[in-house]
């Protein structure tokens, strides 16, 4: 039986955990990316060297591969609509994607279809000033429509002083206005559909963000049961009015008052669901190339009775591959660390991962509970990483 060859745009950790499912499961894994050190080139059946907005490869890209899915949302939707209409099978497909790269689209589009978001505005320039309805009180959030992640293009504004200035600093970038949320949690949670409209839901996870850069994630998320049910059906809702074919990853904030509101759509696996990896039955990666290869989806069952995930930033620039100090933390009870083998270490970069389970055993002797027992370990682990 010929095997499965599915192309990847992009080559970073999130396609090199995808090309290690892959081999799980007997599926080739071509990425397409400008960078020959980056880390699913190592593992990947083959690499075409080349920009991931470059519409010339992937052309190429489709001619070695069955299907093809995303790694970022760096994609020139333009570009790409004519392979899409010869026939080259994009998953999710670029009609799925449309509403969701833009983050001003995004919100219309969330709006649109009555899912619950923060009140938003367009940014509008006028002869290089700035004029937009600000009924907005600050503070309030600054967000780059493409391209912002690890919380890079976001700013939280305290004034309008602030505002002109980082308008003026970046004089080419669109931007999207939203209030300030001042949330009781933030939440995540990943969500898969197949080809035949299954449709997967992982738990809900907690995350905690520094400088708007997600430090670790607890799971479960210990929710009232109206709210997980609640963010399940938002995320059942996406997934089915965009009929997409993969995994999503769905950023959420609680409010003070107990209402749940749609942060961001990620249209692809998501830094909140690396504790797949070793928490759940079948993990967000193997997920993704489960769907979009038309195979059964697999379960999203914890296999144990909590985790926390700990993403190790770099905090320097440096090329140490910090092999004493992943030592360290590799060695705490039913850790498994993923290093991502970057050459070079530069502050907040991610550089790796850890997911620390929670044996049922573990949760029920403590006086603790699930979550004082998570965020104890998550606190040990950055103390390791970052010194006292």
């Amino acid at each position: 039986m010929k095997r499965k060859r599915v192309g990847v745009i992009g080559g970073g950790q999130l396609a090199w955990m995808m090309a290690k499912a892959a081999q799980k499961l007997g599926i080739d894994l071509v990425v397409q990316t400008p960078h020959p050190d980056d880390p699913a080139v190592k593992i990947a059946a083959e690499t075409i060297l080349a920009a991931v907005d470059d519409a010339a490869a992937t052309v190429r890209l489709a001619n070695r591969c069955d299907v093809i899915t995303f790694e970022n949302e760096f994609i020139n939707l333009e570009a790409l609509k004519p392979l899409a209409e010869r026939g080259v099978c994009f998953r999710p497909s670029l009609e799925a994607l449309s509403p969701l790269l833009d983050k001003y689209h995004q919100r219309c589009y969330l709006k649109e279809i009555r899912l619950p978001v923060p009140r938003f505005i367009a940014l509008k320039r006028d002869d290089n000033a700035f004029s937009c309805d600000l009924k907005l009180n600050f503070p309030i959030v600054l967000k780059s429509r493409r391209h912002g992640y690890d919380g890079q293009g976001t700013f939280i504004i305290s004034d309008r002083d602030e505002l002109e200035a980082i308008y003026k600093r970046f004089p080419d970038a669109s931007w999207l206005l939203e209030e300030f949320i001042p949330f009781e949690r933030e939440l995540a949670v990943i969500a898969a559909r197949s080809v035949a409209g299954e449709v997967v839901i992982y738990p809900v996870v907690e995350t905690y963000q520094k400088d708007r850069v997600c430090h670790w994630v607890i799971v479960p998320a210990a929710l009232a049961p109206e709210i997980e049910l609640e963010i399940e059906r938002i995320a059942r809702h996406l997934l089915e009015k965009l009929q997409v074919v993969g995994v999503f990853g769905i950023e959420l904030f609680l409010t003070q008052d107990g209402k749940v509101l749609v942060n961001e759509i990620a249209p692809r696996t998501h830094n909140s669901g690396h504790y797949t990896l070793d928490a759940c039955e079948t993990s967000q990666f193997e997920m993704q190339l489960r769907a979009v290869t038309e195979l059964s989806l697999g379960s999203s069952a914890l296999k144990c009775s909590g985790a926390v995930m700990v993403n190790l930033l770099g905090y320097e620039h440096s090329h140490s591959n910090y092999q004493e100090k992943r030592d360290r933390i590799a060695a705490i009870p039913h850790a498994y660390l993923h290093w991502y083998d970057k050459t070079e270490s530069r502050p907040g970069r991610k550089l790796g991962h850890v997911t620390v389970l929670l044996e049922s055993e573990t949760a029920t002797s403590s006086s603790q509970s699930v979550k004082e027992q998570l965020l104890e370990i998550a606190r040990k682990i950055e103390t390791l990483w970052y010194g006292a």
